[in-house]
């Protein structure tokens, strides 16, 4: 029986337990294409998986890894060939179904996107998830009205993976982009991705005294949470919009209504696990045409299935900085 290279989870004792080792095809789960996978990532919610937090994973052992890149070796469906450059994100593999730390993958048919021409698997996991969330976020934003000139945009958990993406894109697009970091050290790197100024984060955690603040934001893209988006609607100016698509700084939302009654603000959620086929196909199209592709080497670091697990508290701390690419290969 033939085997793949694989990072897998076991329970023991109530603890996770990653361990890196040979696997049965006999193994993989159902699906119509089998993929034979070249990177993946690692995303906040791979840290909790990696740490057994949350409940995410109920069935053990288990594969990780919430996306991954790599090239079709067979497939059971007519949209898919042997040879053909994939992408996978989403759907919750890597949660109720194994995932992409793994030299192979299977998954149905549905669940992929044909990585788009001049993509390598390397740039499509640089983005990742998290980029393609940050996208997503952005395309929410132009929905809603945000246009270039139209003020300051903020972009919170700057320095990590979806805000480092976001960054760029916005700034891309002709934004002026303010980047909230608690780690003033990232100026520079804020600053080559393309923010105009710097805040700290901690200005935004502070408990709410008033429920409107002065109107500062054209926008926004918050993944934090908590005090801080809850601080962020207070501050947006008429009819703006803020995307929320993570929760760092805690799942609760301290706010009122006040500004959505008095300014007419849009609080716009961003979900990239369900979202749509076609909506997905036209997000990475966007990502190759607006992100510029040149500043990912810049806040990409690439690591072997073997660091994850050292990673994974890592990631969960806010410690890293913008993307991390697993190679499944090396």
């Amino acid at each position: 029986m033939a085997t793949f290279r694989a990072l897998v989870l076991h329970e023991e004792g109530g603890k996770v337990e990653p361990r890196i080792k040979a696997v049965d095809e006999a193994r993989l789960p159902p699906g119509e294409v089998t993929v034979a996978v070249e990177c993946s990532t690692l995303n906040y919610k791979d840290g909790m998986i990696l740490q057994g937090i949350g409940r995410l994973v109920r069935n053990y052992p288990h594969v990780p890894g919430i996306d991954f890149a790599g090239t079709v070796e067979r497939s059971d469906s007519p949209e898919f060939k042997p040879g053909d450059p994939v992408i996978l994100t989403g759907w919750r593999v890597g949660e109720t179904q194994w995932g992409g730390y793994a030299e192979k993958a299977r998954v149905r048919a549905s669940y992929l996107v044909r990585r788009p021409e001049g993509l390598s698997a390397r740039q499509a996991m640089a983005i990742g998830t998290a980029g393609f969330t940050a996208m997503l976020a952005v395309i929410a934003l132009e929905r809603h009205g945000l246009k270039p000139g139209a003020g300051d945009v903020l972009v919170t958990g700057a320095a990590g993976g979806v805000g480092s993406v976001a960054v760029a894109l916005l700034a891309r697009l002709g934004h002026r982009v303010v980047a909230s970091t608690g780690r003033p050290e990232q100026r520079d790197y804020l600053t080559e991705l393309g923010a105009a100024d710097l805040i700290d984060r901690a200005t935004l955690a502070a408990k709410l005294s008033r429920p409107l603040d002065v109107e500062r934001w054209a926008g926004a893209i918050d993944a934090v949470g908590g005090t801080t988006l809850a601080t962020i609607l207070t501050q947006l100016k008429y009819r703006a919009s803020a995307a929320a698509c993570g929760l760092a700084g805690g799942s609760s939302l301290p706010a009122t209504v006040i500004p959505f009654l008095l300014r007419g603000v849009n609080l716009l959620g961003i979900d990239s696990v369900m979202c749509p086929r076609d909506e997905r196909v036209a997000a990475w199209q966007r990502l190759v045409r607006d992100l510029p592709l040149d500043k990912l080497d810049g806040m990409t670091e690439t690591v072997p299935l073997s660091a994850l697990p050292g990673l994974a508290s890592k990631i969960l701390r806010g410690a890293t900085r913008g993307r991390i690419v697993v190679d499944i290969t090396g």
